[in-house]
């Protein structure tokens, strides 16, 4: 009986305590008002209270209307709660240029997640049924998906939406859409027709009215075939979720909203758990899987076996970037270089202290270098009588050459921060200490790469007679 199945369901699954409060989305169709009628039947066996919720979509005229009456009215011949609201989900499609299933699926859910939070219900309640979970399986098979596209609908599952966390339970995936049909027809139940259900427009419903008549022709069983291999997948991911838990907080941190990944870390992993670990980065960093492809993780894959600077563009204006130790995932991977972003070319005060520009630069005329002040990357100690001219501040540009400390020959200036191994997305705001005078570039001759090497040419030697000591800090 379909009602035992779905208790026995909630109870091995732990779908709810004792005095939750649950919000049932009815949308008046069979699978709704089957879940409705049995969660009322269970209700002081759970000892749970229930608050009836129907969104009108506005998507079929009258007929929606009807929908939304009949709800009303199912709703208060049992005594229940019932909230209901209306949305225009075709001008919500134009305005976020989504498909009319994403958007009728965003709208319907936000109106269930602030309904569950208005009223503190404990967990959201679809009519989900072992058929739409099927269908969701083989809908992401189509799509191409991972091991965990297999999963499927889960039991339950926890989503953010409007800004917070929401339990949705899914206790009719114990039993069939032919069940729950057959249910409301036992109990005289005048469940509503969704005329849009018979559409072929929506890729699922292809899939219920085409694809699956015609697999059922070359396995009858396709649906139990499908819903084997859904719990086997889901095994397998528990088990590696368990393994993942094991090696995320080793090689796995963030960092301004950047999640930054051990670079030896992951590739010591398998290639099952390197998946499932990248799959729950961008999970993290986008907030959300929707649109994430099995193609996008397999760029990734193909990524790692690249050279530092590669870079994969991702949904949500997320990128994975390739550095020397590590990978970087986020929307603004530059977030993470220490050094601000230069936007003018300011001359440098000599002596004295310049401001601006996210940097503080003080300039002195010396006689001694301290050890202390040897030590740091960001004081640099030159010949003072060789910067003739003006110095200026600057970032690189295209075919730049300096000689770098202890080198007796120029050197590309991109090819110095290749091998110390500066990551790209730093490269272009790594400040440039320059010389500009009579018989140097017009753009500069670099003194001194900012936190990495003076140029040899202008180092402190015995023939030194004034020492010029520049010191950066941020500001």
């Amino acid at each position: 009986m379909p009602t035992e199945k779905v208790l026995n369901f909630i109870l091995e699954n732990r779908l709810v305590s004792k005095g939750d409060c649950l919000l049932l989305a009815i949308s008046g169709g069979h699978d709704s008002v089957c879940l409705l009628h049995i969660m009322l039947s269970l209700k002081d066996v759970l000892g749970v209270t229930l608050h009836i919720a129907h969104l009108d979509h506005q998507l079929r005229g009258a007929e929606s209307e009807a929908d939304a009456a009949y709800v009303a009215k199912l709703a208060s011949s049992l005594g229940l709660p019932f909230t209901m609201s209306r949305v225009d989900v075709n001008s919500y499609q134009k305005k976020h240029k989504l498909s009319l299933e994403e958007a009728a699926r965003e709208v319907r859910y936000d109106f269930l997640a602030e309904t569950a939070s208005a009223i503190s219900a404990d967990a959201i309640v679809t009519g989900h049924t072992l058929n739409d979970h099927a269908e969701t399986v083989m809908l992401n098979i189509i799509r191409g998906t991972g091991i965990g596209g297999l999963v499927g609908l889960k039991a339950k599952s926890r989503r953010r939406l409007c800004g917070k966390q929401f339990d949705i339970i899914r206790p009719m995936l114990s039993i069939s859409r032919e069940e729950t049909e057959a249910y409301c027809l036992s109990h005289n139940l005048a469940a509503r027709e969704d005329s849009t259900n018979k559409s072929l427009s929506p890729l699922r419903n292809r899939i219920r009215h085409r694809l699956f008549p015609e697999l059922k022709q070359y396995n009858p069983k396709i649906i139990e075939a499908l819903l084997r291999t859904s719990a086997i997948a889901a095994d397998e991911i528990e088990f590696l979720d368990s393994e993942l838990q094991k090696v995320w907080e080793t090689i796995v941190s963030e960092q301004n909203g950047i999640v930054i990944i051990s670079k030896a870390g992951l590739d010591g992993l398998a290639n099952a758990l390197k998946r499932l670990l990248l799959r729950n980065a961008i999970k993290i960093s986008a907030g959300t899987l929707k649109d994430i492809e099995e193609r996008h993780i397999e760029e990734i894959m193909d990524a790692l076996k690249k050279q530092a600077g590669k870079y994969i563009n991702l949904p949500y204006g997320l990128i994975f970037a390739v550095e020397y130790d590590r990978y970087l995932l986020g929307k603004d991977i530059k977030a993470l270089c220490p050094f601000p972003e230069l936007t003018s070319e300011p001359d440098i005060k000599v002596p004295g202290v310049t401001e601006g520009l996210g940097w503080s630069i003080t300039t002195a005329i010396t006689d001694k270098i301290t050890e202390e002040d040897n030590s740091n990357q960001f004081i640099a100690f030159l010949d003072a009588d060789k910067c003739e001219g003006n110095l200026t501040l600057r970032n690189r540009i295209e075919g730049d050459r300096f000689q770098p400390l202890g080198f007796d020959t120029p050197k590309r200036l991109n090819r110095f921060m290749i091998d110390l191994k500066i990551p790209q997305a730093w490269r272009e705001r790594v400040p440039l200490v320059c010389c500009r005078g009579q018989g140097l570039p017009t753009y500069g001759q670099i003194i001194w790469v900012v936190g990495y090497r003076i140029d040899d040419r202008y180092k402190v030697t015995e023939k030194t007679k004034r020492i010029l000591r520049v010191e950066f800090r941020l500001s």
